[in-house]
């Protein structure tokens, strides 16, 4: 039997719900704004959790039907057909996708880190032996470097179709790292650290072959923004691994849910960093450009990565509209 306790606990968010089922049915889902849209959603599958609970005991059918009324007002809202809204796409990526990444940074964070990490031991290991290099490079490349030479002559021999390959090849690493991270987050930690390993391993075999300026004037026009979203999927892999693995006070399955959404959406913001950063690896990075110009291009792709996920563009925005709201206000 569900004891009196538990039905006080939880008729607060009843309520909370059937407030914002009001406001919706008076003046539409545009009363609300994007937090109370949110809640509810989360309320929307609390209740019907409830519902579930009380459905198993005979003497709560009294709130098992008020419940029920409730849920079936909400599914009609939150389901109910509308509008092709062709902008959608535009504002997520304008504004909710930032919000998503500094909300989630700490993931990402954590991704850079274990990246940094197998980089600096793949450093080590490739000075203390030699041998090493040879074994995470394979022979082939270990030559050309010896050779003094890059391996970018291919890619400008057959630039839209290395494009096309190169757009796979980080699409494919970055849906990888982050599906592993239902592995409970070990394969997008070994996917990352790896990634990181061989970078170091190839860095540090370039600066002692003298290859240094060749090596990063080559990756950084389109490194900026392919690394950076390798780390954000890795961190997209973790978050959906920390729903998984530290559900709180949700049910296991409902965090699993709740952190897979937000996952999803933070990949998708990776797509459009993996197309154009293609793109530059296919037709800039391999080109004789100058070495200054190359890391000039880099600094600047940068500096408008940052500013776009840090919500500096954002805030200029709302800083306009406040100007000119006194404006619209006097006419």
């Amino acid at each position: 039997m569900i004891s009196t306790y538990w039905i006080e606990k939880r008729r607060p968010h009843w309520s909370r719900l059937e407030r914002l089922m009001d406001r919706v049915q008076d003046a539409g889902l545009k009363s609300l704004n994007r937090g109370e849209l949110r809640e509810l959603g989360l309320l929307y599958r609390q209740v019907a959790s409830d519902l579930a609970v009380l459905r198993a005991d005979v003497s709560s059918a009294h709130f098992a039907g008020y419940l029920n009324q409730l849920l079936a007002r909400a599914h009609n809202i939150i389901y109910s057909g509308h509008k092709t809204n062709h902008s959608a796409p535009l504002r997520f990526y304008r504004d909710t996708y930032p919000e998503v990444f500094r909300r989630n940074f700490n993931y990402i964070l954590f991704a850079f880190i274990l990246f940094l990490g197998g980089g600096v031991v793949g450093s080590i290991l490739t000075l203390q032996d030699p041998g090493f290099g040879l074994k995470i490079m394979g022979p082939q490349m270990v030559q050309t470097i010896d050779r003094h030479e890059m391996w970018t002559h291919s890619v400008v021999a057959i630039k839209p179709l290395a494009s096309s390959q190169i757009m796979t090849n980080n699409m494919s690493v970055a849906f990888t790292a982050f599906a592993a991270g239902i592995t409970a987050g070990i394969g997008t930690i070994y996917m990352i650290v790896f990634n990181g390993l061989l970078m170091g391993v190839i860095g540090t075999a370039c600066a002692q072959a003298g290859m240094s300026k060749d090596l990063w004037s080559f990756v950084a026009p389109h490194g900026v923004l392919e690394l950076p979203a390798i780390f954000i999927a890795a961190g997209a892999g973790l978050r959906l691994a920390a729903g998984l693995l530290f559900p709180g006070v949700l049910p296991r399955r409902e965090s699993l849910a709740r952190a897979g959404r937000e996952a999803v959406q933070l990949l998708l913001g990776v797509v459009p960093m993996l197309l154009v950063a293609g793109v530059i690896e296919a037709f800039v990075s391999p080109t004789d450009l100058s070495v200054h110009m190359k890391f000039l291009f880099a600094a600047s792709m940068f500096t408008l990565l940052v500013a776009y996920l840090s919500g500096v563009t954002e805030r200029r925005r709302g800083t306009q509209g406040a100007e000119k709201a006194p404006l619209l206000e006097g006419q």
